[in-house]
């Protein structure tokens, strides 16, 4: 495929040893440096909506346009240092400082005292995320086996999703356990974003790899290496996105049929629990199958749970569209990386992952702000079937341009 790897590289001891599946070590570590710094970020991300709505006095449509601007920051950002990272030959310092990045900000949030202030501290945030994404993405790739590529995305999506379970758990008994101490809260989640950035610095080890300085990928000679089966994948996922969120608006969601401040965080509990039990199954599955075809049903699971929420007028269906936004989740974000390490030439991945992360972000932040509008003006159930009209638009014309395209004759990955 256009993503394997050159022969004559060096390759590092560690990246052999395996704990389970054929995974290697260096993967796992790599998967718990992202649970401890997704443990702090979702304990934040939990409690943010309500914070600004409630605490700040910021509107919904605020919420949304923060969240869009914070993520489409973070896809711009991937696409600077997947580039940086592809010119050095190395992907661990970029990644390592992205993380540094993020541990910084954290305590800006317990010292914020107006909307403007959450915005600084959510973008400057979520640069640190951009930051590391692609270079940790394509590190990844260069420590997983071809065989095992499906598997080893879906473990690290599976372990950052653990500590995604974790962060709004901890979140929610922190503010039972405090009687709604937002920012002691938020104090505390500082904590595991520095367990993150110690275990990156001290225990992740980068492969031995042959620098390519000449690389210009976002040149016109660059962005031509990328094979048609690369920004097939990259089109996919932006469509779809134009479709899907920030999940802040699920907290807002279960919010506005009756739970409670300190329960309505649960929900990024519940949706994360079924992410991370989905995500390690979904990337070994993709193994040995399409992984086109999964991520089209995963889509499919999307306007599912659009609809149900839509349909929400109290909790129970609330979890169930939870739940099914989590199994969505589970069987699309590990693929999408997957076949971006599948399809773009290994000399600039670090590049494919920024472009894939930019075209997201851009799609997060249109599709985020939209949502808080309809909010604003028509209600909760107006931006959940808005979502759920535009995935059923976003598969109809894959399915058209799919049948007519020649990425069918890749790997089989037609829908």
């Amino acid at each position: 495929m256009a993503g394997d790897e050159p022969t004559g590289k060096a390759i590092d001891p560690l990246s052999q040893r395996t704990r389970l599946g054929g995974v290697p070590r260096s993967v796992w570590t790599l998967g718990f440096v992202s649970l401890f710094m997704d443990v702090s970020s979702e304990m934040i991300h939990a409690l943010l909506p309500l914070f600004l709505v409630g605490v700040l006095g910021a509107s919904v449509t605020t919420l949304g346009l923060i969240e869009g601007m914070a993520e489409a920051a973070a896809s711009i950002s991937k696409v600077v240092s997947g580039v940086a990272s592809d010119r050095l030959g190395r992907h661990k310092p970029l990644a390592l400082t992205g993380y540094a990045l993020a541990a910084a900000t954290k305590p800006l949030f317990a010292l914020a005292s107006s909307a403007e202030w959450v915005f600084f501290a959510r973008f400057l945030d979520r640069i640190g995320k951009g930051v590391r994404g692609a270079p940790r993405d394509a590190l990844l790739a260069e420590l997983a086996p071809p065989e095992v590529r499906g598997a080893s995305y879906g473990l690290r999506q599976a372990l950052d999703t653990v500590g995604a379970v974790v962060g709004p758990l901890l979140a929610t008994l922190l503010m039972l356990a405090t009687g709604d101490a937002f920012r002691v809260v938020l104090w505390i989640a500082c904590a595991p974003a520095v367990v993150s950035v110690l275990l990156m610095l001290l225990a992740v080890r980068e492969p031995e790899t042959r620098a390519q300085p000449g690389a210009k990928p976002l040149r016109r000679e660059g962005a031509a290496s990328f094979p048609v089966a690369f920004w097939w994948v990259v089109a996919s996922g932006g469509l779809f996105t134009l479709a899907r969120f920030s999940e802040a608006f699920l907290i807002l969601r279960a919010k506005s049929v009756g739970l409670s401040a300190a329960l309505a965080p649960l929900m990024l509990v519940v949706m994360n629990l079924v992410y991370a039990g989905s995500s390690y199954p979904a990337g070994r599955l993709s193994d040995r199958v399409s992984r086109m075809r999964l991520l089209f049903f995963g889509f499919a699971v999307l306007a599912l749970a659009d609809l149900v929420l839509a349909a929400a007028r109290g909790p129970s269906l609330v979890v169930l569209g939870v739940l099914l936004w989590g199994l969505h989740m589970g069987l699309t974000q590990g693929l999408l990386s997957a076949l971006v390490a599948d399809t773009a030439p290994a000399s600039i991945r670090g590049s494919a992952f920024g472009v894939l992360n930019l075209v997201l972000g851009v799609a997060m932040f249109a599709s985020s702000v939209l949502a808080g509008w309809l909010w604003e003006h028509w209600g909760p159930s107006a931006s959940f079937f808005s979502g759920a009209v535009l995935v059923g638009l976003a598969l109809l014309v894959w399915v058209l341009v799919g049948r007519r395209s020649k990425f069918q004759e890749w790997s089989g990955a037609g829908p």
